[in-house]
């Protein structure tokens, strides 16, 4: 265990649900053997926020409902957002927005719902605050696609979803996001952060 716990690192997320064939699905792909973080398991598209992702004019911004739910100025909550989308762009050729170009497009943020805080345990060596957005498979334009940054990328019911090879903060928030499914907890309900205190998981709501 380090010495002085490593400050986390900002990144986002994004939980693409489609509700077209019967019971909710999300979109997942498998990280490569080969990478430093959380190798070989499924996740959901998403990376660390960029410098860039400070600066890129969205197309629509989140709502002020939601970005009120992020704890941080609202600038800080844009480019989350932003981030979410553009990672999910890159890994999955997903858009969610006005393509801009061959390789560039204007997110939009207001097709966007914030549902989950997360923080990796004191004791890794690369930590992340990650903001998890959810967002509907009807509002995406584009061919899925792979990048190389994420394998076997497809469409998985989430009780299914539940039972592949996945991290307990997957885990807690597929778990969240099929309660909001079931209508089993409100939408803007109190935000949850799942961390770590004591070398446990734990969660706080608010």
């Amino acid at each position: 265990m380090p010495a002085r716990p490593v400050r986390p690192r900002d990144a986002a997320s994004l939980i693409i649900v489609d509700r077209q064939a019967g019971g909710p699905r999300v979109l997942l792909g498998r990280r490569a053997k080969q990478h430093r973080s959380f190798p070989d398991v499924f996740v959901f598209p998403g990376g660390t926020l960029d410098a860039a992702d400070r600066t890129i004019e969205p197309l629509t911004e989140l709502t002020h409902e939601q970005a009120a739910r992020l704890p941080g100025k609202p600038a800080q909550s844009r480019a989350l957002a932003v981030a979410a989308v553009r990672e999910t762009f890159e890994e999955t050729g997903l858009v969610f927005g006005e393509r801009d170009g061959e390789d560039s497009f204007r997110p939009a943020l207001d097709r966007l719902a914030v549902v989950a805080r997360a923080i990796t345990p004191p004791q890794s060596p690369r930590r992340f605050h990650a903001r998890f957005f959810i967002a509907d498979a009807e509002d995406a334009s584009g061919t899925l696609r792979g990048n190389g940054e994420l394998l076997d990328l497809d469409w998985i019911p989430i009780e299914k979803a539940l039972h592949l090879p996945i991290i307990d903060v997957t885990e807690f928030v597929l778990g969240h996001v099929l309660a909001l499914e079931r209508g089993e907890i409100p939408p803007l309900g109190p935000l949850p952060l799942f961390h770590y205190r004591g070398g446990r998981a734990r969660i706080r709501h608010g």
